[in-house]
């Protein structure tokens, strides 16, 4: 598999937390789906993308990326909930206003390819002095997929909910946004709930937003300004030696995966029982 995403070491991110401070005292920013991000402004292009902005069941307000976008060589925090601020994150476009917020998990890159590739995310706590909107530059997402019946995720605890069944592959399509713009292309492998499809990403997309594509909605197109809408059902994960070679984590083994982790914890995790910001 060709790794295809910026990976940081999270020690940089460390550093530049005591030098950058806290987020300015201001409202209005702007968080949503296909925003680019850094882990460190000195590096503006080793970045990774949002997926998906919105409130878990604690209420803290997440965004969710991808997990092999940080590196972690010591296991120092990999694969486990991060309480301390010690790895910001910012707004590509807008470095200077400060950490949009920090990660709280994020699954390490090396598992993330081999047995573990079905949980390849990572859980972003956004600052207070954001707001979250549905709606990026090329996909409103409204709500999550939720698939009643059908196959349950590889990491869903049982019995699985609905947003932790998967899309079928053959009829389903998927519309994702990255730098080239807004792609479509049908599901045409599902291995552990890890989509594979024609829809395109390029270096730098890791992380970003797929929505399913509902009949009869519109797709992409120059009439629409190449803008669609649908239920959020991943992120990207990697381009592959295989054919599509586009591959994306479904939303639906995020879900589980926070869901059995919450179980397990006794104070609970971030990002469990995450649902899409319906905020415009």
């Amino acid at each position: 598999m060709i790794r295809r995403l910026c990976v940081l070491v999270l020690s940089l991110a460390v550093l530049w937390t005591a030098g950058a401070g806290a987020a300015r005292a201001e409202t209005g920013k702007r968080v949503h789906n296909g925003m680019q991000i850094l882990f460190s402004p000195s590096t503006p292009f080793a970045f990774c993308t949002i997926g998906a902005v919105g409130d878990d069941k604690y209420g803290h307000r997440i965004a969710i990326s991808a997990g092999h976008c940080l590196d972690d060589p010591d296991g120092t925090y990999a694969d486990r909930e991060i309480q301390d601020d010690v790895a910001p994150v910012y707004d590509r476009a807008d470095p200077g206003f400060g950490p949009i917020g920090h990660v709280r998990y994020f699954k390490d890159p090396e598992g993330s390819q081999t047995g573990h590739m079905t949980k390849d995310y990572m859980v972003i706590e956004l600052v207070p002095q954001v707001t979250l909107s549905s709606q990026g530059p090329y996909l409103k997402q409204t709500g999550v997929v939720r698939v009643p019946g059908g196959t349950a995720s590889p990491n869903a605890p049982q019995p699985a909910l609905d947003t932790e069944r998967l899309l079928a592959t053959g009829d389903n399509e998927l519309v994702v946004a990255g730098q080239t713009g807004v792609w479509f292309g049908t599901i045409m492998d599902n291995t552990g709930g890890v989509y594979r499809s024609p829809a395109a990403n390029l270096r730098g997309d890791s992380g970003g937003p797929a929505v399913w594509h509902v009949s009869g909605s519109e797709l992409p197109s120059q009439e629409n300004g190449f803008k669609a809408e649908g239920p959020w059902a991943g992120i990207t994960k990697a381009i592959t030696l295989s054919f599509p070679p586009f591959e994306y984590t479904s939303s639906a083994n995020i879900l589980a995966d926070l869901r059995a982790r919450d179980a397990a914890s006794p104070a609970g995790v971030y990002g469990a029982g995450f649902e899409v910001t319906d905020n415009p």
